[in-house]
């Protein structure tokens, strides 16, 4: 079984309260490809620029993702900058560029079309979309957004949302796209739109899930010393999708399951400055967290 990521690979600049960083490998299909593999074979769609490190493509490549589908495009590559400050619970953008990424048409090749696992990362709504059409039988179709494109491509992100499977946001996203001030209420409202399964992203408070047949919450894994939240949304993706592909069935069981590898993934990926920390990972590493964050919950 494998799994295809659209989204983006881009790079970022980051200032926290525990130091500064200038581009770093990022966006969000390589945070979702970093937790993802340790499940799956994952197959990465995405663009970047002519100026794009080479060293970066070998190092994505060294950590087993099929880059057959990686555009390397006449341009500079998408760029973030971003500051946390405070409890770092959310970035204050500083400058965007989307360079070749405005752009973006996602080109695959006939074999990834057979792939029933997909997962749509933060990007425009209409490069989501066109991916999709392109697929032969999806089978499980997860799909991230952000306020941007709710606030300017509202009519597409919901005409998309009819597509899928699992509907991903943080907190703010879920309340801004349903209108709804309760997250119980915003995931039912968000179900009423299409998706089977509507997963909302808490940060530091964890996360829901809602379907029609039953809820679950998990809290987040309990982390010392918060460096760089960049990308933890999509590495918590990643470890979700990832197992849900390797466990070839959506029951509450592997939900829950999945929902834990995400958290302790996430974990992981906090505790340094963009893909740092998660790209030396072994699934080893996952295990013994996940052991630990089961203690947690025992009585």
């Amino acid at each position: 079984m494998s799994i295809i990521v659209l989204g983006t690979v881009a790079l970022d600049s980051v200032k926290t309260p525990f130091g500064r960083r200038k581009e770093l490998l990022g966006g969000s299909a390589a945070h979702f490809s970093m937790a993802a593999r340790f499940f799956t074979g994952v197959n990465l769609i995405a663009i970047v620029g002519n100026d794009f490190p080479q060293k970066h493509i070998a190092f994505l490549r060294s950590k087993g993702l099929n880059l057959s589908s990686l555009i390397v495009d006449k341009g500079k590559t998408f760029r973030w900058e971003g500051e946390y400050r405070g409890d770092l619970n959310s970035a204050l953008t500083l400058n965007t560029q989307l360079g070749v990424l405005s752009v973006f048409k996602p080109h695959i090749s006939e074999e990834q079309r057979k792939i029933e696992n997909i997962f749509l990362a933060n990007v425009d709504p209409d490069i989501q979309e066109h991916l999709l059409a392109k697929m032969h039988s999806p089978k499980l179709v997860g799909l991230d957004s952000m306020n941007y494109w709710i606030n300017t491509k509202r009519k597409e992100l919901i005409k998309l949302l009819k597509h899928i499977d699992i509907y991903v946001a943080n907190d703010q996203e879920a309340r801004t796209l349903s209108g709804e001030t309760n997250l119980i209420k915003a995931a039912r409202c968000l179900c009423s739109l299409g998706p089977r399964m509507v997963l909302i992203k808490k940060g530091e408070h964890g996360v829901l899930f809602y379907n029609k047949k039953f809820i679950f919450s998990l809290p987040a894994y309990p982390v010392e010393k918060v460096i760089d939240p960049t990308g933890a949304g999509d590495t918590f993706a990643g470890g979700f999708m990832g197992y849900l592909t390797c466990a070839r069935k959506v029951n509450s069981l592997t939900i829950k399951k999945a929902l834990a590898y995400g958290t302790v993934a996430a974990s992981f990926n906090v505790e340094d400055f963009g893909l740092y920390r998660t790209s030396k990972l072994t699934r080893g590493d996952l295990e013994r967290r996940l052991t630990k964050f089961k203690d947690c919950f025992s009585f």
